[in-house]
């Protein structure tokens, strides 16, 4: 007797973490995902979604080294581009779901006068945030524009490097830095804290694609919750958060 309770509380367990849905997406979905998440998690009862959120290229790396994950969303389409080239995820599954800007954000307080990348060279300007190119796409469009402005090599060392963009905007809400490159979305979060000083054109789009994960464990939530994100409930959620049409 005892035996058979023990079996049918271990299905149980088995069928309730069955239903977990994981989902990797860029931090800067962070506030805009949760709710999203909540709402799939109305329509589809039992599946409970799991997030696990970080910059876009360390997310991928822990995904193509094993980590069981169902669904990525990253900031950009070159990190899932390599993701397709590791067979991480199939061409054929990614979708762009939405679109954002890069800004240069100051403390709230912040008197500094910054109107175009230029400006950053101001001697009152000592340092300024950006995630890390190599793995956090915020960073990475901010070096592609400081590039194309010719200002890359002259600036590197104001530069403090991040592990992702919420990080930078940490920093610059805590006043523990001038400046720093986060997405408008970022920006729209902490308006009480910090200010956009401009927008900063990118050398291209910044889009942000999503796909399901080709060896994740729960393929069919997976699907259905990509078609969640892209369906006009979600698409004005991620509008309330600041993100722009897919």
């Amino acid at each position: 007797m005892k035996f058979l309770i023990f079996s049918s509380l271990f299905v149980l367990q088995t069928l309730a973490w069955s239903a977990d849905l994981t989902v990797s997406a860029a931090a800067s979905l962070t506030q805009a995902f949760q709710e999203i998440g909540a709402q799939f998690e109305i329509q589809n009862p039992g599946t409970k979604v799991k997030f696990n959120f970080g910059a876009s290229g360390a997310l991928m790396q822990q995904i193509a080294n094993g980590a069981p994950v169902d669904v990525f969303a990253s900031a950009d389409t070159d990190t899932m581009t390599k993701a397709v080239a590791k067979g991480v995820v199939a061409a054929a599954d990614v979708k762009v779901f939405t679109t954002n800007k890069l800004v240069l954000v100051v403390p709230i307080q912040s008197k500094a006068n910054l109107l175009q990348l230029a400006d950053l060279k101001k001697p009152d300007i000592k340092r300024f945030a950006m995630g890390t190119p190599a793995s956090v796409p915020a960073g990475h469009y901010a070096q592609g524009s400081l590039e194309k402005a010719g200002l890359w090599v002259e600036l590197k060392d104001k530069i403090i490097n991040t592990t992702n963009v919420r990080q930078t905007l940490d920093y610059v809400a805590r006043d523990e830095v001038d400046a720093g490159f986060v997405y408008a979305s970022d920006a729209q979060l902490m308006q009480d804290k910090v200010k956009v000083a401009f927008q900063v054109a990118t050398t291209s789009p910044i889009q942000y694609p999503i796909a399901k994960v080709s060896n994740g464990p729960q393929a069919d939530a997976a699907n259905k919750f990509i078609a969640f994100v892209l369906s006009g409930s979600a698409q004005t959620l991620l509008k309330k958060y600041g993100f722009g049409s897919q």
